[in-house]
């Protein structure tokens, strides 16, 4: 958003405004900031980036109701995907669902096809929140469909104690770990895995386990580990290249530097860019000035 001002003078000639709310994941502190903001400006908010599941969860009623987008890239309601029941929530460019049908497959092909995951055993190790349970169903279908055996294992938050999560995983001996962690649990759930043996190469990660900035505290124990991810690594990338250009070589970014090409900063860059180009193409339809949620949606 701040390229996009700094480069082009916003969009059409409209600079792009925007506030942020730091929720520390809370729910009820989050639906304030929802509040507070939805109608400020000379339309109200046009949209609202959101990061957090159980957020997402709590506000779909009122931004339908309200007619203001929610950009919920990657997360909250995988079956928000239908439009036809959910018309203010946008997931794309993936949801967990599709998430975690790519790591079944990818199991399936580490296993030399998907005939072959009949038989396997998969621990599903995951955080006790909404974000964590989304899965569950499609992972008991797809055990049913394909004839690997899935055992759910919950993690309380904030996860700093999976000793006896672990513990189960051993005892158990699965083929392969599919975990669905963030931050601290993360590197926590790898150090417990190496602890007991677990090899790291058999673990499967959703993308909010696969934050480099996580990866640092598990050292050693995060080698091996794989990730899903939702777009490209590296920053060769011409867009990310404008960033560093435009807006970190002038002291304008939000974060440092070192961040850049990261999971989380490339989730911020994929929501920036989805709503840019939403804003875009309703300026086709409605003139190049401020909108409104509806106009957006």
């Amino acid at each position: 958003m701040t390229l996009l001002n700094a480069r082009d003078g916003g969009i059409n000639g409209v600079p792009l405004v925007w506030e942020e709310c730091e929720t520390v994941w809370d729910v009820p502190r989050g639906i304030e900031c929802y509040e507070r903001l939805k109608a400020k400006g000379p339309t109200g908010a046009a949209a609202f980036q959101l990061a957090d599941t159980p957020l997402v969860n709590a506000l779909i009623e009122r931004a339908t109701h309200d007619r203001i987008p929610l950009l919920t890239a990657g997360i909250g309601r995988a079956d928000a995907a239908d439009g036809r029941v959910f018309p203010y929530v946008f997931n794309p460019p993936s949801h967990y669902w599709s998430m975690n049908t790519a790591k079944i497959r990818f199991i399936g092909q580490r296993a030399g096809g998907m005939d072959q995951l009949k038989g396997l055993k998969i621990a599903h190790v995951y955080n006790d929140t909404e974000a964590g349970r989304e899965t569950i169903p499609i992972l008991d279908h797809q055990a049913a469909q394909y004839g690997f055996t899935v055992q759910h294992l919950a993690v309380k938050p904030p996860g700093l104690d999976q000793k006896a999560t672990w513990l189960r995983v051993k005892v158990a001996q699965p083929d392969w770990v599919i975990l669905r962690t963030g931050g601290v649990e993360t590197s926590t759930a790898l150090k417990e895995a190496a602890q007991v043996g677990f090899p790291r190469d058999k673990i499967v990660g959703v993308v909010g386990a696969c934050a480099e900035q996580d990866m640092g505290s598990a050292g050693e124990a995060a080698l091996g580990f794989i990730c899903v991810a939702r777009y490209g690594t590296g920053t060769h990338f011409p867009l990310i290249q404008d960033i560093l250009r435009y807006v970190y070589a002038r002291g304008k970014g939000a974060g440092p530097e070192r961040d850049v090409g990261t999971v989380p900063w490339k989730t911020g860059v994929l929501r920036g860019l989805l709503t840019a180009e939403a804003l875009r193409t309703a300026m086709r339809h409605f003139g190049n000035q401020p909108l409104t949620g509806a106009q957006v949606q």
